[in-house]
């Protein structure tokens, strides 16, 4: 049976103060979006200096303003912290949000946000060891009352985390990697991530994702898979044309350079379209980042024109996650 849909929405981060951050926070949580994202970067991208918010310190305080909206990220890395220290940073935003967070894990990408600030960031297939071995510590950290792990990169004995989460956090794994990456996301993730620079890709991604589940005996079918996405919408066809070429300009490649004939724009007509065709292809969560200067206005336009026609399975989602917004 097809997953039900959830739509998550990226909040305002780098080179935004805290005030429009909640501002945002609070109107999507309202609105009824499943989820609210940062991004787990320590500089700005691709510009390192460009302010940016600091990840989990973001969402431990998103966490006490909003009510049923899951909190994650795209994606923490290895290296930028100890694991069991994440772990108990994760399981305390876990009791202040009442158990709405997702961790959303990878390797990082960004070379001078790790060298600059003495983190380290060996090669791809380090990193990747790295961030299994960041995975099982975590998930022993939260669900073991005393947790033991040696690694390459990471050792903990006998590590103490209380208070725990009541219920295992979501992990999410992100990355294109199509054989290690997929592979740990495979025999640990309960959901993958494929990166809006790959959004063209996903149907290769996708299938590669299942023969690496295949091939640690999991189904295909129990892991969701998540499309990082831009969005533009536009009540009308020609102000989504204009603000298509906008995006195109603005995003470039980081965010995919294939908006046009690979992502999710127009009306809300062919939104909703090509919403759909995302689906076909798997995709279960759509992550998406806005496209305006004030990203609650199409956040509206999608809520009023889009939603409603998922409207069953988001209220499923959002009830699994806490409740209705506003609920105590």
């Amino acid at each position: 049976m097809p997953r039900s849909p959830r739509f998550g929405v990226t909040l305002p981060q780098i080179k935004r103060p805290w005030s429009e951050t909640r501002a945002a926070a609070i109107e999507f949580d309202r609105l009824g979006f499943d989820s609210l994202w940062v991004c787990d970067h320590l500089y700005g991208v691709p510009n390192p200096t460009l302010p940016i918010l600091e990840a989990w310190s973001l969402l431990a305080a998103v966490a006490a303003i909003t009510g049923s909206a899951r909190l994650g990220t795209l994606v923490t890395p290895p290296f930028f912290r100890n694991p069991a220290v994440l772990a108990k940073q994760i399981a305390t935003i876990d009791e202040i949000s009442s158990g709405r967070v997702i961790a959303g894990l990878g390797a990082g990408w960004f070379p001078p946000e790790f060298e600059e600030t003495g983190c380290a960031f060996p090669e791809t297939r380090e990193r990747l060891r790295a961030l299994e071995e960041m995975v099982e510590i975590l998930v022993r950290m939260w669900t073991t009352e005393k947790a033991s792990f040696s690694g390459r990169h990471f050792s903990i004995h006998e590590a103490l985390s209380e208070p725990k989460p009541k219920v295992r956090p979501e992990i999410l794994i992100g990355g294109g990697g199509e054989k290690v990456l997929m592979g740990i996301a495979a025999r640990h993730a309960d959901t993958w991530n494929n990166m809006a620079v790959h959004q063209a890709a996903l149907p290769k991604k996708v299938e590669a994702l299942r023969r690496r589940c295949e091939e640690v005996g999991r189904d295909p079918g129990s892991i969701g898979i998540s499309q990082q996405c831009v969005v533009v919408l536009a009540e009308n066809e020609v102000e989504a044309r204009r603000a298509l070429e906008k995006a195109k300009k603005v995003y470039g490649g980081h965010m995919g350079g294939a908006i046009e004939e690979h992502g999710i724009w127009g009306t809300p007509e062919a939104v909703l379209e090509r919403i759909e065709r995302h689906r076909a292809e798997g995709v279960d969560l759509f992550v998406i980042e806005f496209f305006g200067r004030d990203t609650r206005e199409p956040a509206r336009l999608f809520a009023d024109t889009i939603l409603p026609h998922f409207a069953a399975g988001l209220k499923e989602n959002r009830v699994a996650a806490g409740g209705e917004p506003g609920a105590e």
